[in-house]
């Protein structure tokens, strides 16, 4: 099985900082939450065979943390965060008008000028999972980013017609999926905590 995760809370999601490529690690609520989807998981008799992690400390954290210290993650830059190119670092209380026009609707409103486009964001996601084959008793995490987790969601889900664009992704929010001779299965969230 397959485990997507965003990573868990740091310092600048607290203060609505649009972080994209920032490397932020992650806080105390970050760790707790990475600690709490671990709990989760173990719970269910799920542990990691391989671990994949965005090279950015706050996904290798939360990796880690979760995977325990028996699988060291493979950092790969596919699943970096979006690229927000010069938004990168701007309040999101409020956010500049095309950032809120951007975010309103992302399936009918292009990125801003600067910035990576969704159809970027999934196209370097599906290369990362197309190159990824699962053995049917092998369960495997990826660590990611909120937007960089959906455009794996929406190219696992072709008939979402973009649903998970505007979905919110918590921090540490788990979904499922499997790999099987035919593809990838429509992945599922696994709900867990408060």
């Amino acid at each position: 099985m397959i485990i997507f995760v965003r990573h868990g809370e740091t310092d600048l999601n607290r203060r609505q900082v649009l972080q994209g490529r920032s490397d932020a690690p992650l806080n105390e609520t970050g760790r707790e939450q990475a600690e709490q989807a671990r709990d989760f998981l173990r719970a269910q008799g799920i542990t990691f065979d391989r671990v994949y992690s965005s090279p950015l400390c706050r996904a290798v954290e939360t990796a880690r943390i979760i995977a325990g210290e028996t699988v060291t993650p493979v950092e790969d830059a596919r699943l970096l965060e979006m690229d927000y190119g010069p938004y990168e670092g701007s309040s999101l209380t409020p956010p500049a008008p095309e950032l809120l026009r951007f975010f309103g609707d992302f399936v009918h409103n292009p990125a801003p000028d600067g910035m990576e486009s969704l159809d970027a964001v999934t196209a370097r996601l599906a290369e990362f999972l197309n190159g990824l084959r699962v053995r049917a008793d092998e369960n495997v995490l990826i660590s990611t980013h909120a937007i960089a987790m959906k455009g794996a969601l929406e190219y696992l889900t072709p008939a979402s017609g973009g649903a998970y664009w505007s979905r919110y992704l918590k921090n540490c929010a788990l979904y499922v999926c499997q790999w099987t001779q035919a593809g990838f299965t429509v992945p599922r969230e696994l709900e867990y905590g408060a």
